[in-house]
Formats: structure tokens, C-alpha cells, sequence
């Protein structure tokens, strides 16, 4: 059952990251997936999800990801969560978070 949720979380992220958006959502989908195959590099299958967004100017952005990675040798998926920043089209920063935390991506208050 967790898993069925889980590809239809991923089937609905993957359709409103592919829709028209602010700023270039190829951009993104390709930095994320970079960011994914470069992290897990002896995956064998693996999908991600965004959480959300926040754009924090035109070329920034803060995206909050979940990923699901099935390793060569192991039966079961493992699941992590980052936050990912995002300028100019290009990865800048990276972190993992724990998959329970709640992000507050706002902008800082002056």
C-alpha cells in the first residue's frame, strides 16, 4: 500500500514539475536529477518527488525533495530527504534533512 502511495505521490510531482512554471522547470528536473545519480551512484532504479518549492528570487529557488533508491544488491527501497537550492539553473548547496522534519523555506525576515 505505501508503495502505491508513493508512486502516486510521484506521478503527481512529475506531472507539475513538467507543466509550464516560473523559471525553466527542464532546468530543474535535470539539476535534480543530477544531483540524484551523482548521490546515489550503484543505484539501480530510482525515482524522486518534490515536496514543494520556494522561490526565493527569479533564478533561486529552494526545493524540498524526497528520493526512493533500490540499491544493486538490496531488496527493499531506501528512502532520504533534501532541500536543494537552486540558482541559475545550477546546483548550489545541498542538504540532507530527516524524512519527518518540517522545511520552512521562507525567505528571511529583515
Amino acid at each position: 500500500m505505501r508503495m502505491i502511495w508513493v508512486f502516486s505521490l510521484c506521478l503527481v510531482a512529475t506531472l507539475w514539475v513538467s507543466t509550464p512554471a516560473q523559471g525553466g522547470t527542464d532546468d530543474i528536473s535535470n539539476v535534480i536529477e543530477g544531483f540524484v545519480a551523482k548521490q546515489f551512484p550503484e543505484a539501480s532504479k530510482h525515482f524522486w518527488v518534490v515536496n514543494g518549492t520556494q522561490w526565493q528570487a527569479e533564478n533561486e529557488v529552494v526545493v524540498d525533495l524526497n528520493t526512493v533508491v533500490m540499491g544493486l544488491f538490496s531488496l527493499s527501497p531506501t528512502e532520504n530527504r533534501f532541500l536543494l537550492l537552486i540558482v541559475g539553473g545550477k546546483l548550489a548547496a545541498a542538504q540532507n534533512i530527516p524524512l519527518d522534519a518540517t522545511a520552512d523555506c521562507q525567505p528571511e525576515q529583515a
